[in-house]
């Protein structure tokens, strides 16, 4: 019933996504975050909720990441976004669908609104994070560490278990796709759900995405003891909740 595909997007590009067997409308399309991937536990609770509900669902691995082709350090907002774009236009087609960004999700969501403005029925971010490559990255970066990766192009960040590869291109296109000085005018179904106790993000960025939308129905949802992730079986089942009261305004 759902299978992993590949699907060509260029002479040189193969995007691996997931999809389901149902076709009904809406889509449910989710996007991940930074360097993650379609095998961690909220692709896969999202999908099981389409799944009961008969709605389809379409999530994909941006180049570099997961089991897409191409290398991570030549990625940056700009491709991952128009991948989306492209992917959406060759899978969803003309179907009508529900954003769902997880992190870096969100921004590449947000980056949508230009190309499928009729067809977006809705939107849920979680621990959404806009613009995070050059507020909560560059401008936290000391001296030395902005000469060496101006000077090597590269600067390999640590965080916790984790070893981020941060290019300068990568930082320098972030700042070419600002978006929370944009307007956003769908009369459509927003949530933010965000973790009080998120270290990566602060919760103050998902209320800067709500900002946006100017005449959206708005809902912000603070988890108490959430952290960036949200994927306790406890957070996920408050996530799909909330996409439920989404959907439930079109089904």
């Amino acid at each position: 019933m759902n299978k992993y595909k590949f699907l060509k997007i260029s002479p040189s590009k193969k995007i691996r996504y997931l999809i389901n067997k149902y076709k009904k409308k809406p889509y449910v399309v989710f996007l991940h975050g930074f360097m993650s991937d379609l095998e961690g536990e909220k692709p896969k609770k999202i999908l099981k909720y389409c799944n009961s509900k008969k709605l389809g669902f379409f999530a994909m691995e941006y180049s570099g990441h997961g089991k897409s082709s191409g290398k991570f350090t030549q990625g940056n907002i700009t491709k991952w976004t128009n991948e989306v774009k492209i992917s959406i236009n060759k899978v969803v087609k003309k179907n009508k669908f529900i954003l769902i960004g997880s992190s870096m999700g969100s921004w590449l969501s947000l980056n949508q609104f230009k190309f499928f403005h009729s067809q977006i029925l809705g939107f849920l971010g979680i621990g959404s994070a806009p613009e995070f490559l050059e507020n909560l990255m560059w401008k936290k970066f000391n001296s030395k560490m902005k000469n060496e990766i101006k000077k090597k192009g590269i600067y390999y960040l640590k965080h916790g278990n984790y070893e981020y590869p941060i290019t300068y291109q990568l930082i320098k296109d972030g700042k070419k796709n600002k978006i929370l000085n944009k307007k956003i005018l769908n009369k459509i179904h927003v949530t933010m759900i965000h973790g009080k106790k998120d270290e990566v993000v602060p919760v103050n960025y998902s209320r800067k995405v709500l900002k946006i939308f100017k005449n959206a129905n708005k809902k912000l949802l603070i988890i108490k003891n959430g952290d960036h992730s949200l994927s306790s079986k406890r957070n996920l089942k408050k996530i799909t909740a909330e996409l439920n009261s989404i959907i439930s305004n079109f089904i």
